[in-house]
């Protein structure tokens, strides 16, 4: 990617938010601060996305801050008070209007769509929960990354169900999964149907004014203000451009949402919090929903469900609207969230939220690593001579490192010759001890040593054997 030439402009910090949410107003250590915004610019002269502006939740902490441009021509810089569309980040809030309704007993999750809209294709086999998991069969009028010509015109909800809804399934309802935005056309209908209203007086009144949430629009029925971000895409490695929007009506309940990054952190607070949904509906919400058979969709409703390779149970989704991408990440267990909305198609949202989380997420510090760590290369050593270094021993090894034992250590490693590599492994409290691993490779051996330390810094253990 071509990096951009010009400079970023960061905005303030913002930490004191009135909301459900009820942020404290202490922020994020500095240090975290800083390596958040480092990350964020490095991104986007990587990238060549004009801006980003992202929140970061950490229990009661907020950092929101803005980076580089949200306009081009003329330079106009980001400011955290700026909307961003958030796209298919709309359809968690969707769904969790549909289980808001369920709550008061207006509709259920096993209704069929044939309860609302019969005129569909097989209404009578498709229920509300297989539309919100994406597991319907009902066909995606928006599949491509781009705005084709046909979606510059204007549309209704209608004229969406009249051309996608009424189509052959692609699949048998429940039988596979496979993103569809046709599905949320048709669950927006479903509460407008229900409630009355349409969707977004429907949102204002239950979810955004109930926690605060005071920047949200519906693009497809508000003019996007003059001084919001312009949406960026580019031609391969090119600069950035400007894109043409799509027509009225095309994101409707699939995407039709823009807020700030601090508003949707508000959200993803409230939701962990569970201010906002029953116990029960906020289990539906995020729940991995399964396909006939019993198969993993890594989906629930409107949000994927995963878990980080170190355990850390994780809600997310990403939204792609013309020239805007976004990312949003929950780690309930944890009470973090990273927001990240960019007024630029490609991957900057997703590679700032991944690096994020790496940041969030690194191993504790371990201070006592780099001295173990040569402790056990001089024990190593030492052994390889036919020496040992007792003053880095418990009595205990001293016993067990009988001269018979030092001459075997010393005549299998000293041919070896000094180690070309000696790492350390994991490591892990037992005993009063710390247990530490080191991967050694020398003359052309990979070994494993497994050590065990006292808190005083000596081996009570040092065990060498040959790995594959």
């Amino acid at each position: 990617m071509i990096p951009c030439l010009r400079v970023l402009v960061p905005a303030l910090i913002l930490t004191v938010l009135p909301c459900a949410a009820q942020f404290s107003g202490v922020g994020l250590p500095p240090e975290t601060q800083s390596a958040i915004e480092a990350i964020v610019l490095k991104t986007l002269a990587e990238t060549g996305a004009p801006g980003a502006s992202i929140a970061v939740v950490n229990d009661k902490a907020l950092f929101a801050k803005a980076f580089g441009d949200a306009r081009l021509q003329p330079k106009i810089a980001a400011t955290p008070e700026m909307r961003y569309k958030i796209a298919s980040n709309s359809k968690q809030i969707a769904a969790s209007a549909i289980l808001l309704l369920a709550e008061q007993h207006r509709l259920s999750l096993d209704d069929t769509v044939a309860r609302y809209l019969p005129q569909l294709t097989r209404a009578r086999e498709v229920t509300i929960r297989q539309l919100l998991s994406h597991t319907s069969g009902y066909q995606d009028y928006y599949p491509l990354d781009y705005v084709a010509p046909f979606m510059t015109r204007d549309v209704t909800a209608a004229q969406i169900l009249d051309q996608w809804g009424k189509k052959a399934l692609d699949f048998d309802p429940g039988s596979k999964w496979q993103y569809s935005n046709t599905n949320y056309v048709i669950v927006g209908q479903i509460i407008e149907k229900v409630t009355g209203k349409p969707l977004m007086d429907f949102l204002q009144s239950r979810v955004f004014a109930p926690l605060g949430m005071k920047s949200v629009i519906d693009v497809t029925r508000e003019h996007w203000n003059p001084a919001d971000p312009v949406g960026y895409a580019q031609f391969a490695l090119a600069p950035a451009h400007e894109t043409a929007p799509e027509g009225n009506g095309w994101m409707y309940a699939a995407g039709e949402l823009a807020m700030t990054a601090r508003d949707l952190a508000i959200w993803d607070a409230s939701l962990m919090e569970g201010k906002l949904l029953r116990p029960e509906s906020l289990r539906s919400l995020t729940t991995e929903v399964l396909m006939k058979g019993g198969s993993g969709t890594h989906y629930a409703l409107g949000l994927e469900v995963a878990t980080t390779a170190k355990g850390n149970r994780r809600w997310s989704h990403g939204g792609g609207a013309s020239g805007f991408f976004s990312r949003n990440t929950m780690y309930p267990d944890d009470h973090i969230s990273i927001t990240v909305l960019t007024n630029a198609e490609g991957t900057a949202a997703a590679t700032i939220a991944r690096r994020i989380e790496d940041l969030l997420f690194a191993p504790v510090a371990d201070p006592e690593a780099g001295p173990a760590l040569e402790h056990a290369r001089t024990v190593f050593a030492g052994l390889q001579k036919g020496e040992l270094e007792k003053s880095l021993i418990t009595s205990d090894l001293q016993a067990y490192f009988t001269p018979e034992a030092v001459a075997a250590f010393a005549s299998s490693l000293g041919p070896l010759g000094a180690p070309e590599s000696f790492t350390a492994g994991p490591h892990e409290d037992r005993g009063g001890m710390t247990f530490r691993g080191y991967s050694v490779k020398a003359g052309g051996r990979n070994l494993r040593i497994s050590t065990f330390l006292t808190p005083e810094g000596r081996f009570a253990q040092f065990l060498v054997t040959g790995s594959n």
